[in-house]
């Protein structure tokens, strides 16, 4: 594939400004602060729930404009490339969203080909003369990949299969994922990175470890962002954290939540935004406790999945069947009976559901 955007080596701050200039092309009113990294909604084993998964975007949108698809949440390292296809087909048809396109593969090999394969359609989809044309057209903003998996991966082997990536061009997001790769990009990685490739546009920091954001390191203008769970109220930057923007799992459920979080502290109201912190966070603690050990899918989208069913149902949940996995597996209905007294006893449950009010 022609390589997009290909430039030659420049100064930290020549790189920097780069990087400004493609961020303000992409997101004219800035970089969304908060993103979900959707929920895939099914209806039978693989197969997309296209009016359910519109009602939920139509749900976050007006809260969370930019989303991630598919992420871990999504079960995007469970779908092939057709699948993730049909999904992007979907969400990309919902319009009015800024969309990451998550290339979530394990070998770098698998990486460039996805990612070229991916740009190609998108491309065709959308009819253009060329991929800005096409992300343009598309409300494409980016792609999102991991380090390749491997315990044993240096620094430097990190760094240089991430370059390989980012000498494509494509505005992309770097994703550190201990829980699935094995392995994290230490801050130094990332700023060499960042001081060579102005499409590196955005960094999600799902480790809990927060190394990078803490390093105190410049990223020339990277926009952070926090992928782990709790304590919502005192990472980003206007809570006094290191980070510009938050990409939760739980922004499938509780986006009109954080973004009234956002906004009390915007407003000074730091007692109010730390309080309906920890009531969303001890709901969120304890579903993820409660689906730990449940033998498919994974933690975020279990855990979500069941939360969602309650935001999407409110008090008729019961008369709708437990959410649906992507290998058929539903998740069990007593999942939904302790998910309702946690959002009870945190004062989250709605009465009247978005996908049926």
């Amino acid at each position: 594939m022609v390589q997009h955007g290909m430039h030659k080596p420049n100064d930290r701050s020549d790189v920097a400004q780069q990087r400004a200039r493609r961020i303000a092309g992409l997101f004219p009113d800035g970089i969304p602060r908060l993103w979900c990294p959707t929920l895939t909604h099914f209806r039978a084993a693989g197969e997309p729930d296209e009016a359910r998964i519109r009602s939920h975007l139509a749900h976050i949108a007006p809260h969370s404009r930019g989303i991630l698809v598919p992420g871990s949440t999504g079960e995007g390292w469970e779908m092939n490339d057709g699948d993730i296809r049909r999904l992007l087909g979907i969400v990309l048809k919902s319009g009015g969203l800024r969309v990451l396109v998550g290339v979530l593969k394990h070998a770098l090999d698998d990486m460039l080909r996805c990612l070229d394969d991916t740009v190609r359609w998108l491309v065709s989809q959308t009819g253009a003369a060329s991929i800005d044309e096409a992300l343009s057209r598309s409300g494409v903003v980016g792609f999102t990949v991991c380090p390749p998996r491997g315990e044993q991966l240096t620094q430097t082997e990190i760094e240089d299969s991430l370059s390989q990536v980012l000498q494509r061009g494509l505005p992309t997001a770097l994703y550190q994922l201990p829980q699935v790769t094995g392995n994290e990009m230490s801050p130094e990685t990332v700023a060499a990175l960042a001081a060579r490739f102005p499409n590196f546009l955005l960094f999600k920091d799902t480790s809990g470890n927060d190394r990078v954001a803490r390093s105190g390191l410049d990223f020339g203008g990277v926009f952070l962002v926090r992928g782990a769970e709790g304590e919502y109220a005192r990472w980003t930057r206007a809570g006094g954290g290191p980070y510009d923007g938050l990409l939760l799992s739980t922004a499938n459920v509780f986006a009109p939540q954080y973004a009234r979080l956002l906004a009390l502290l915007d407003g000074g109201r730091a007692d109010q935004a730390a309080d309906l912190s920890q009531r969303i966070d001890r709901a969120v603690q304890q579903t993820f406790a409660l689906v730990a050990d449940f033998s498919a899918g994974n933690a975020f989208t279990n855990a979500n999945k069941t939360l969602d069913h309650w935001m999407a149902y409110g008090s008729a949940a019961r008369d709708f069947q437990p959410p649906l996995l992507y290998r058929g597996v539903r998740l069990p209905a007593d999942y939904l009976d302790r998910a309702e007294q946690f959002l009870r006893a945190a004062d989250l449950l709605p009465e009247a559901g978005y996908a049926t009010a």
